[in-house]
């Protein structure tokens, strides 16, 4: 795993979406087209802000799939991910090839899980952005996530860590309207990516980068699984990274 920690979230914004337009231009070169997917939530404000604006990027050859959503949500709520996909990506860049999205609101989670799993079985994922939460999961993988289903997309779970994260990042109002379950992407289904870049801000998400990187790898750190991926970048901002040993010696 590359870790780069910069002064402030605007500068982890901007790397990483650098290196990002990098591994989607050359998989673009490559092979004609590029496959990505995208996570939601505070920390991926600033990176997509500068990934929409990055030159050189033909985003009329890239499918775009995202990483997570509520159930029982509609895209018109706040706090719905398709609304953010929409919002701060899908209508800032130029036609994509393709996009999917999950929907959330359809009456019976599992069916669609089934739909959005026979269409990402056709793709090979060029790279996944993601973040990592404060109780350390990866997409809505909660403690102790599941390694072992080779599923891409599945219900979840939200414990209430995630939930209260949430709450406080101001995308409800109180904890009884944050929806206990979840559509994700699977943490195998992201470990399949060619890169995976994984954006990290604020101080309180210091103890959990700390502990999905001094920990022993483990489903109750989700995201320390990250460190066995070939490709992963991980991007900090000071804040963040205060709690690393290496970091404290400096």
């Amino acid at each position: 795993m590359r870790i780069e920690i910069s002064a402030n979230r605007e500068e982890m914004g901007e790397s990483a979406a650098g290196e990002a337009a990098k591994v989607i231009i050359s998989a673009i070169e490559k092979r004609g087209y590029a496959t990505i997917v995208l996570a939601t939530g505070t920390s991926q404000f600033e990176v997509l802000h500068h990934l929409v604006s990055h030159p050189g990027v033909d985003w009329s050859r890239v499918t775009m799939f995202h990483l997570d959503e509520y159930v029982g949500m509609t895209e018109t709520h706040p706090a719905s991910f398709r609304k953010y996909i929409m919002e701060r990506f899908i209508r800032k860049v130029p036609a994509l090839e393709a996009y999917h999205l999950i929907d959330g609101g359809r009456l019976e989670p599992l069916e669609e899980c089934r739909r959005l799993n026979g269409i990402i079985s056709n793709y090979q994922v060029d790279l996944a952005m993601v973040g990592i939460g404060e109780n350390g999961h990866l997409a809505f993988n909660d403690p102790p996530a599941d390694f072992e289903t080779t599923d891409p997309y599945i219900l979840v779970p939200l414990d209430e860590a995630c939930r209260k994260q949430q709450m406080g990042e101001g995308w409800f109002e109180t904890l009884e309207e944050v929806p206990e379950r979840a559509i994700s992407m699977s943490i195998r289904q992201i470990m399949k990516s060619g890169h995976i870049i994984c954006s990290v801000p604020d101080r309180r998400k210091a103890h959990a980068v700390k502990s999905c990187l001094e920990e022993p790898v483990s489903n109750i750190y989700p995201g320390s699984i990250l460190r066995e991926h070939p490709n992963c970048s991980l991007y900090l901002d000071r804040d963040s990274a205060l709690l690393l040993s290496s970091v404290k010696k400096n």
